[in-house]
């Protein structure tokens, strides 16, 4: 068994917030705004899990599915799960176009700055969860915390940055963009009292657990799953985990969680589910 907190990075963002979430500190108000913090690196497992603070919209990106980023010569591609924790009222994120158009349209509409209205905008609050796949065109709007779950690479083609000084990458984002309206995903569902699966499908299972009490998780070596404390506290091995951690588990483990704790709890969609719990 192997079973313990991620060191997490706080990453400073002109888009960023001074006022973070439970669990994490604010910046001073005289330093600069914190947009993300990241749990974990580049070899630290086939996922990554990030918070993210917003107070202006993200640039509109895209990124590649395996295949298109193997071929770039990187190891995987990305997909994307979003779990809103806040929202501002009002608070949007793009996911896909309004309508399908073709790629040179695409790149005319980043070209000119009308891409901001082919995203389609999607009114968002929280307790919602948005499963991005690879190739979707998107943007994180400002007034929004949440928890990202997604494959471990860092490539992002950005292709409309709202006039900031960064690099556009037009020509790899649009030959990977899916030139269509998004796609609804999968619904939560239900498995048991206190265990619910936000969603599945893709690249990986994302879970959220509020039950209390002690409970024995069994995954076949070496595949891990990433813990992810939304509120509360309870126990690794005995172990205290809080809100503001992430952990990675690999192998069994005995978990714990004191009443009200509510917990996110991510792995690849290659593990049998019912090997998680005996």
């Amino acid at each position: 068994m192997s079973a313990y907190p991620l060191d997490s990075v706080r990453i400073e963002k002109p888009w960023g917030r001074h006022k973070l979430w439970p669990g994490f500190a604010d910046p001073a108000p005289d330093a600069p705004p914190v947009g993300e913090i990241i749990f974990g690196d580049e070899d630290a497992g086939v996922l990554l899990v990030k918070y993210l603070f917003t107070a202006e919209k993200l640039s509109i990106q895209v990124h590649p599915d395996d295949a298109q980023a193997r071929a770039a010569g990187h190891v995987r591609g990305k997909d994307e799960v979003w779990v809103i924790l806040q929202a501002d009222p009002g608070a949007t994120i793009a996911l896909g176009l309004t309508q399908a158009v073709s790629a040179d349209a695409l790149r005319a509409a980043a070209l000119d700055g009308s891409i901001e209205a082919l995203v389609d905008w999607k009114p968002v609050q929280a307790g919602d969860v948005i499963y991005s796949p690879a190739g979707t065109v998107h943007a994180i709007g400002g007034g929004i915390t949440l928890v990202e779950i997604q494959q471990n690479v860092d490539l992002t083609y950005r292709l409309y940055d709202y006039g900031r000084p960064r690099e556009l990458h037009l020509d790899a984002g649009v030959a990977v963009a899916n030139l269509q309206p998004f796609a609804v995903g999968r619904r939560a569902r239900a498995l048991e009292p206190g265990r619910t699966v936000l969603t599945e499908g893709g690249k990986l299972v994302l879970e959220q657990w509020d039950w209390s009490g002690e409970r024995a998780l069994a995954f076949a070596d070496p595949v891990p799953g990433w813990l992810i404390p939304l509120a509360g506290t309870g126990s690794v091995d005995g172990v205290v985990w809080r809100a503001g951690e992430c952990w990675m588990i690999e192998g069994s483990a005995v978990l714990t969680a004191e009443p009200g704790a509510k917990c996110l709890f991510a792995y690849p969609l290659s593990v049998p589910r019912a090997d998680l719990f005996g």
